[in-house]
């Protein structure tokens, strides 16, 4: 390609990663409107959850469509239905409706989060200028993620919810309409037969298992457990498949390495806990403290800035101290976080909140650059490209289960204060978490339905304590004897 088509091509994966970056913060601003408006309190946990589960589902199956139409066709097949999702949720009025354009939106961002680093690593040859790019979209996403608190507050007070995903609309199209007019890609190689048979085990046992998940303590046991074995036996047989297919969808060989496998299971532990960080902070500022969608989306801002922080005084640190050290400080951070909304009262004002969101930012920026380096080196670098895929599927992975969890332990504790409140419904808990609609609920039951959200917060933050203790015990088995 000519020098202005790469130029071109880079800008539209750019774009592609500030939307994605965008829709990962600005979506926690939205959320309160959403559930008082659609009145899906209980599906709330479903809003992340689906998301991911769409990205976790697709993202192995992005890059066998890749090898099979071209990348350049994938990429702008995933950036349509990332912006169809967006138009369909801004439409949605009903929980139902939306949370299917969500899953169809999580399947773009599935290819949208993966593919660009792919087509980087064939238009750029040289070392250096990939880097370089990578850097790029790194930050754009980066960025994006600051920002989308600021503009996901001021859009829901000025404007509605539905602008939250309008505005991916005109960037999606931008970026679409650059890659068809400037990408120039290469002759497709011929691959082994696309994986049907593994690609359709993972994508329903993952479903199943999930929406067993999800699904506890909201209907009967029986179809819990009926949902959570067929997803388990799906994936089990998912495995044996892949264990002899000539090109599997996820390379099962890299779960032989025991220092890779102690690379994904600190990714597993630490992405889950730090998730409810992310999602819940904000809720905790317009649910308990009353505050508008901007001030309560101010509160991740101090979180994202440090994220970046933490990326960039990695690499010094490096030489100074071993990687189980560092690894211990990172998750160290982000306890810190978890642990102090568990014990934070309900009372707590919305600076000691961002304070508190902090630590959590910045452990987890720390975290991602040491775990990425160690994921690639311990891979070595015949399979360092698999590996840096699959660690990739494996943090969206654990944070599609986590936020199915966390919506599972707020769906429980919301019920049983109802159950023990007279006079309080799910429809006046639906409305708590929006500061104009709390306007209408009866002002003497307030107290007491904050408190049955703080106690549900509370539960999530003590789960989270729980993964990051766990993270710790395992950082220290796995990396015994890491430099």
């Amino acid at each position: 390609m000519t020098k202005k088509q790469v130029t071109m091509v880079t800008f539209a994966t750019v774009l592609a990663n500030v939307m994605a970056g965008l829709d990962s913060t600005i979506i926690n601003t939205a959320i309160p409107a959403i559930i008082a408006d659609l009145h899906g309190i209980q599906l709330m946990g479903w809003i992340i959850a689906i998301m991911l589960l769409g990205m976790s589902v697709s993202t192995p199956i992005w890059t066998k469509v890749g090898e099979k139409i071209g990348n350049k066709s994938a990429f702008e097949l995933s950036l349509l239905f990332f912006v169809l999702g967006s138009l369909f949720q801004g439409l949605a009025n009903n929980m139902y409706f939306f949370l299917l354009a969500r899953a169809l939106m999580g399947v773009g961002a599935g290819g949208m989060g993966s593919l660009p680093y792919i087509m980087a690593g064939f238009i750029f040859d040289n070392i250096k200028a990939r880097t370089k790019i990578l850097g790029y979209l790194g930050a754009a996403f980066s960025v994006a993620a600051i920002i989308g608190p600021l503009v996901g507050g001021y859009l829901v007070d000025s404007l509605s919810w539905h602008w939250v995903f309008y505005i991916n609309i005109p960037i999606g199209l931008l970026a679409i309409f650059l890659s068809l007019f400037y990408y120039r890609e290469g002759t497709i190689k011929e691959t082994p037969k696309f994986d049907v048979l593994g690609s359709f085990l993972i994508i329903v046992g993952l479903t199943l298992l999930l929406l067993g998940i999800q699904l506890l303590g909201l209907t009967s046991s029986w179809i819990v457990i009926s949902l959570v074995v067929a997803g388990i036996v799906l994936l089990v047989l998912f495995f044996m498949h892949e264990e002899n297919h000539p090109n599997p969808v996820v390379p099962i060989s890299m779960f032989k390495n025991r220092a890779l496998v102690g690379d994904f299971l600190l990714f597993i532990f630490s992405w889950g806990a730090f998730l409810a960080v992310n999602t819940y902070l904000p809720m905790w500022a317009q649910g308990l403290l009353g505050t508008t969608a901007l001030l309560g989306g101010m509160t991740l801002i101090p979180n994202s800035l440090v994220d970046v922080v933490g990326t960039l005084v990695v690499n010094p640190l490096k030489a100074r101290f071993s990687n189980r050290t560092l690894l211990s400080m990172g998750l160290i951070c982000i306890l810190i976080s978890s642990l102090g909304l568990a014990l934070a009262p309900q009372s707590t004002n919305i600076w000691w909140l961002a304070g508190i969101g902090t630590f959590s930012g910045f452990g987890v920026g720390f975290i991602f650059v040491l775990l990425q380096i160690k994921v690639q080196v311990d891979a070595s670098e015949k399979n360092m490209a698999p590996a840096t895929s699959l660690s990739y599927l494996i943090r969206i992975l654990a944070q599609t289960v986590m936020a199915a969890v966390y919506g599972v332990i707020m769906n429980m504790e919301l019920a049983r204060g109802v159950r023990e409140n007279s006079g309080i419904t799910m429809g006046m808990l639906n409305k708590l978490s929006d500061a104009n609609s709390a306007k209408s609920l009866p002002q003497h039951l307030l107290p007491t339905m904050r408190n049955i959200f703080h106690l549900g917060l509370q539960e999530i933050m003590w789960c989270s304590t729980g993964l990051l203790v766990i993270a710790i015990g395992l950082n220290f088995i796995f990396n015994k004897n890491s430099k």
